[in-house]
């Protein structure tokens, strides 16, 4: 059992407020036209001087056109011009006139300047023109640290890691010696690429690179490897890195609570968040953290935790930024709250795609597919062009709704109307969507028929459908190819476990489990958590560790026996083990899901709603027990697992038994 501290100053939650209009300075407007005609009476070398100030003006004005019909009538430029010159093309994204300068620069003998060699690498970047940085690094031979660090960025940023990883190992090989960027960039080089499983040795390397050099003491660098650790779901490394750190800013605590909300730990998340604000006077959590604490708090539906989290963002003002915004609406629809969701998000005076993507994720996971379509359509109608994650969130809305038909239009709509190539997650929604409604074989001929290599997302959508309808044929095919591309996922072996079992094939059941067994992989518990009175709590299945145990117990008991009374007769398809009906209900009673259902009847109020978060699926007889018990008690009940929200009132779900 967990339970969060939270700070003092958290106590008051402030309901959400208006958005305060901001106002708006004019930029002066550029000159319309420039005289390029100097005056007889000055002297060469004012003229010289008069000219490159002049481009120089212009290129702090933004008028890189002008400045580059000025720059013919200058002679000698100096390496400031060219430098100004250079900033404006980046800033304007001209990839004309990057390629005018450069051109210019070469003509006047600046292309062995390492100086303008580091701004022309950093200019290409920008533009995302990655193959003129490498030539412009190819080419200038006086090379120093900047140089090289412009070129570790560039390759960086443009996803090339394993090309910026190869020239660190040739930096290393003639003699150089790393500064502080060079690490950052060449950490960050490890986790921008594919192959991330391979990189991981490559950064625990540079991690003894640092070591040996003593920047274990320098912040940014141990923050970066924080990060580069987190991000291959190293958390005890991440950990290890953080606790170590002799000094810390707001950038490292928020990277450590971001490794956490994201690495399936959001009680650490929020915990860390408050030990933070406890220990740290001298800075205060940022929007970086506060969208980290955000998604803990949805990750565990604990509405009260981000209603004060709410209130401390509003306090510090961080309610304008929009990324702070778009996180408020997911933590809402993800705590079950869908009004305030919608609430929010009519409040933003401004929505970009992800603020949208939000809220249709929201009403999908919620089981309201046709409001998500709706949202969806009106998103394009005020013309902001969806995005291919929009896509996954109204096609997942599609699958949990059994939306076929829209689901099917959808995603013919994506090259069609909107020119954006489906990706393998795209696949995986169209396979769930088929496989929920029993098309299991259109489900299959989607999979031969894709142009892309289907990967688990695939597979373990089409497994999860024949788990639903008992198809054992189809379950076969699909475990066989999950077994090869995640040899190491129990959870694979398990849906086939499930699959034989409802088939009542016992002894398949057993030659999965000994598979499992031989190799020593673990399965994943069932864990539920329940927000009461402001603190967080967890339960595992077989919980004997919650002091209330006992009481809970003769809840569950009285209550089943209630259930039986009224003619609902306990669902045991759930539990894979060729035993007695009557051991199966005993374990069927120590579900997770279950326990903390009766926690919630047991330490709140009459009326007042339980929310419930669960890692597994909703298994059938939780399901019913749980929709009885919302007559019986005459208690709303939400429960999220891990594919959707089931509300629970007056003895009827909202998944209308579809998930």
């Amino acid at each position: 059992m967990w339970a969060l501290r939270v700070p003092q100053t958290f106590q008051n939650p402030v309901l959400p407020i208006p958005n305060k209009p901001r106002d708006c300075a004019a930029a002066a407007k550029p000159p319309d036209t420039i005289n390029l005609r100097p005056s007889t009476t000055l002297t060469a070398a004012v003229i010289a001087t008069t000219t490159n100030q002049l481009i120089q003006s212009l290129c702090k004005r933004g008028n890189v056109k002008q400045a580059l019909q000025v720059l013919p009538h200058e002679e000698n430029p100096t390496q400031r011009t060219y430098e100004l010159l250079i900033l404006c093309c980046a800033l304007q994204n001209s990839f004309s006139d990057a390629l005018t300068v450069h051109r210019h620069l070469i003509d006047n003998g600046f292309d062995q300047d390492p100086f303008l060699a580091t701004k022309l690498i950093n200019m290409y970047s920008e533009l995302d023109c990655i193959e003129y940085a490498r030539q412009v690094f190819d080419k200038i031979r006086r090379r120093t640290m900047f140089v090289w660090n412009a070129i570790f960025r560039a390759l960086t940023l443009a996803g090339h890691g394993i090309e910026a990883l190869d020239l660190y190992r040739e930096f290393n090989r003639i003699g150089y010696c790393s500064d502080r960027f060079t690490y950052t960039y060449a950490l960050k080089a490890c986790v921008v690429s594919e192959s991330l499983v391979s990189l991981l040795n490559n950064g625990k390397e540079i991690h003894g690179h640092i070591f040996r050099r003593g920047f274990e003491t320098h912040i940014h660098v141990m923050t970066t490897l924080l990060d580069m650790y987190a991000k291959f779901s190293c958390l005890s490394y991440a950990c290890r890195v953080f606790e170590r750190m002799p000094v810390r800013n707001v950038v490292s605590w928020s990277a450590m609570i971001a490794s956490y909300a994201k690495n399936g730990r959001p009680f650490d998340a929020l915990n860390l968040f408050y030990e933070m604000m406890l220990e740290c006077h001298d800075f205060l959590p940022n929007s970086v953290t506060t969208v980290s604490v955000l998604q803990a708090c949805g990750n565990l539906s604990a509405l009260s935790q981000g209603k004060l989290i709410h209130g401390y963002i509003l306090r510090r003002g961080l309610d304008s930024l929009l990324p702070v915004k778009s996180a408020l609406v997911t933590m809402y629809a993800r705590c079950g709250d869908l009004e305030s969701a919608q609430y929010v998000f009519d409040k933003m005076n401004k929505r970009d795609v992800i603020s949208w993507n939000s809220l249709i994720s929201g009403y999908g996971i919620h089981g309201f597919g046709a409001k998500a379509i709706q949202m969806f359509e009106e998103m394009i109608s005020l013309g902001v062009a969806p995005s291919p994650v929009s896509f996954i969130s109204v096609l997942g809305a599609c699958s949990h709704a059994g939306l076929v038909i829209e689901g099917k239009r959808l995603f013919n709509s994506m090259v069609k109307q909107h020119g954006i190539s489906p990706g393998v997650e795209h696949y995986g929604c169209m396979v769930d969507l088929l496989g929920r409604a029993n098309r299991l074989d259109e489900a299959a001929s989607i999979i031969e028929d894709m142009p892309l290599e289907p990967g688990p997302k695939v597979w373990g959508s089409l497994l999860g459908s024949c788990r639903i309808h008992c198809n054992v044929k189809l379950a076969e095919r699909a475990s066989s190819r999950l077994f090869e591309l995640e040899p190491n996922n129990a959870g694979n072996y398990v849906l086939l476990a499930d699959v034989y079992a409802e088939a009542k094939m016992w002894d398949d059941v057993k030659r999965v489990n000994k598979l499992v067994e031989s190799r020593e992989l673990q399965k994943v518990s069932g864990c539920s958590w329940i927000e009461v009175r402001r603190k967080m709590y967890s339960f595992k299945s077989v919980d004997e560790l919650n002091p209330q145990i006992e009481q809970i117990h003769a809840l569950l008991v009285k209550l089943s026996k209630e259930m039986k009374e009224q003619g609902c007769l306990p669902n045991t398809k759930p539990v894979l083990y060729d035993l007695d009906s009557e051991e199966k209900q005993r374990i069927l009673l120590g579900h997770s899901e279950k326990l903390a259902v009766a926690f919630g009847l047991i330490n709140t109020s009459k009326r007042e709603t339980i929310r419930i978060t669960k890692n597994l699926r909703l298994c059938e007889d939780c399901h019913s027990v749980t929709r009885f018990i919302s007559k019986f008690a005459n208690r709303d009940i939400l429960v999220r697992d891990v594919n959707r929200y089931h509300h629970f009132h007056d003895g009827v779900c909202s998944c209308g038994d579809y998930w």
